[in-house]
């Protein structure tokens, strides 16, 4: 491929600055009609070049687009190509070139074209056609040469136009490659272009998605500096995200800058922050906000007393909660159903279920029929109280006010399963069928791995068998569940065979496949067979993760292979992973069981040295280490 030198640039900048203009194109130019354009409807969206003189040449003009487009797409570009497109005795136009460009699907090859040009007229591009270059790399996802034409068209003095940068970054966002329209805008500012506003906030919004808090906090700032006014919205969408990731500091920070700025925090963002900071176990900061906020001037509303309340339930300060949520519904002649089923939720995860059928009540006599989603709250708190009969009371009960839903289903299966009753699970599961709702995956899952955590694996293994896979096919979590519950409890060539049924199947095994057969078949006493599903991992090309590598040095630790046990912690760093405390325990435990008390020594500073620290049962294994060696 021709790129273009730094004097060319410079010259076909001069050009466009100076307005000079090659008089044998004018043969070619784009002058106006003399009786209007022609009408959409004739055009069919094609590009025109015409000039008064020649008439004749509309014609020429009207199929160059698509003979050119013909030309470029017989092959790879070559001499034949140049040849062919040389047959044109016309100099290309800048419609000509920004209506072939639009109506290619290859960045290369519109390149290609776009550097022929250049030759062939000795003339630098327009704005136009630059544009029309970068949305073709939008519409292909593709940036291999984004950086150099971005560079071209700063060094020329051209513009990326406002719309081109929306359409960049929306469709790299659309396609979920959120760090592909980050470099988008990184490389846009590297060259001093001024990204529009509309791509900074549609990045945001997409990096707060994948929690890439730290690049929102890039573009935040890109924003301070080109003068945008940055909206409360987008603030918002900034703090929520630091709060969620348990970054406190960053977020204070920011608040701090809002105030600094005398902006005034709205409703939306102290809820937020009420809401977040409380789910990270800030209670005393979301407490401070809800207070805060009142004596701004601002009203709670029903989702600020919600937040508060679910995260005073949370953290087990139910008095508090209790006393929010009379204040609330004192003052709502309606009753706010949202904070209704946190209290409820709320009671129930203390057992306090007299209290919370109360509310169900409470609720009734107010006009206002307890919700699906509160009776599900209650099975859920008596699931995980052991209480099964009395959920079968709840469950029948709630018939009356609601219809049991998807959820509702899945929690009376999940907690009979748990327990290992199968009939009544069964029973349960008639029910959802009768409602339309089974068979699903989801609902086959649950009975598998609660039942395999029962030890009920005859059980788990007959739902499998009796699955219909043309109308419910097993996914990645039923082969899961089956071969780890099966290893678990030694049956460890049932689990092989359903691993070979999985790939069979056309299923890929992932890394929570192999560590569970790598760990059973190492506890079943059959270390080489671990050794080898190890090997089959590699070959089939799935990257162990530091959870795998740290079970299966383990295994091989207690299996007495302490050379192949350091082998496995150096490949742990050879891999870009950073061991963890259980990875420096795990050696250590190991290093320790074969008498080498010195390479404990270095390892267990070493661990110290990153600000990483063993539990108690480890460290009173280095220090038995390190009496019996003297």
């Amino acid at each position: 491929m021709k790129f273009l030198s730094r004097t060319q640039v410079l010259k076909f900048k001069s050009v466009l600055k100076c307005g000079k203009i090659d008089p044998s194109s004018k043969k070619f130019s784009s002058s106006s009609w003399s009786n209007g354009p022609p009408p959409p409807s004739e055009t069919n969206g094609k590009v025109f070049c015409f000039t008064n003189e020649n008439p004749t040449k509309v014609k020429v003009t009207r199929i160059s687009v698509y003979d050119v487009c013909r030309v470029l797409e017989t092959g790879p570009w070559g001499p034949a190509i140049e040849d062919a497109l040389n047959v044109f005795d016309e100099m290309p136009q800048p419609e000509l070139v920004v209506g072939v460009i639009r109506k290619l699907k290859n960045v290369n090859t519109a390149l290609q074209f776009f550097r022929w040009v250049e030759v062939k007229t000795e003339k630098a591009h327009d704005p136009v056609a630059y544009n029309a270059l970068l949305m073709l790399m939008a519409r292909t996802r593709s940036l291999d040469h984004f950086e150099q034409i971005i560079e071209e068209m700063s060094m020329a003095g051209l513009e990326v136009s406002h719309n081109t940068c929306i359409e960049l970054v929306a469709r790299f966002v659309n396609s979920r490659q959120v760090r592909e329209a980050f470099v988008i805008i990184e490389t846009m500012r590297k060259f001093k272009f001024r990204p529009a506003f509309s791509a900074y906030t549609t990045l945001i919004g997409a990096l707060s998605a994948s929690h890439e808090c730290d690049l929102m906090l890039t573009l935040y700032h890109q924003m301070q500096e080109l003068g945008y006014e940055v909206s409360m919205h987008v603030f918002t969408t900034l703090v929520r995200v630091f709060a969620k990731e348990g970054r406190v500091d960053a977020a204070l920070s920011l608040l701090d800058e809002l105030k600094s700025n005398s902006f005034n925090a709205d409703l939306v963002l102290y809820n937020v922050c009420i809401n977040c900071f409380g789910k990270v176990g800030k209670v005393d900061m979301a407490w401070k906000f809800f207070h805060e906020l009142k004596a701004q001037g601002l009203v709670p509303d029903n989702v600020t007393y919600s937040s508060m309340i679910g995260v005073l339930c949370k953290a087990e300060r139910l008095d508090e909660a209790i006393e929010l949520f009379e204040e609330l519904d004192l003052n709502r002649s309606v009753p706010c159903v949202y904070a209704y089923n946190t209290m409820i939720m709320g009671y129930g995860s203390v057992g306090k279920f007299n209290e919370a059928y109360s509310l169900l009540e409470r609720q009734k006599k107010k006009g206002c029929i307890p919700s699906v989603i509160a009776y599900n709250c209650i099975l859920t708190c008596l699931g995980r109280k052991g209480k099964l009969e009395e959920a079968l009371r709840i469950y029948e009960e709630m018939k009356k006010d609601a219809a049991p839903n998807f959820p509702t289903y899945n929690i009376l299966i999940d907690m009979f399963c748990k327990a290992g009753k199968l009939e009544d699970a069964l029973k349960v599961r008639d029910a959802m069928k009768e409602a339309g709702m089974f068979p699903n995956i989801m609902t086959v899952n649950i009975m598998i791995d609660r039942l395999c955590k029962a030890q009920k694996l005859d059980e788990a293994c007959s739902i499998f068998l009796g699955l219909d896979h043309k109308v419910c096919t097993p996914d990645i979590v039923t082969f899961c569940s089956l071969i780890d519950g099966l290893g678990r409890h030694g049956r460890v060539n049932d689990a092989y065979s359903l691993y070979e049924k999985m790939l069979d199947s056309g299923q890929t095994p992932n890394v929570v496949v192999y560590t569970s057969l790598i760990r059973n078949f190492f506890n079943c006493g059959r270390k080489e067979d671990g050794h080898k599903i190890y090997k089959e991992m590699i070959h089939r090309g799935c990257s162990p993760d530091l959870m795998l590598l740290n079970a299966y040095m383990d295994c091989v630790f207690k299996a007495g292979e302490t050379e192949k046990g350091r082998a496995l912690f150096e490949e742990i760093k050879a891999k870009g992973l950073i061991p963890d405390v259980q990875s420096y325990s795990i050696v250590i435990r190991g290093l320790v069981k074969a008498g080498l008390p010195n390479e404990t020594y270095q390892l267990f500073y070493e661990m110290k040295e990153q600000g990483l620290h063993m539990d108690t049962r480890a460290y009173n294994i280095v220090i038995d280490g390190f009496c019996k060696s003297g």
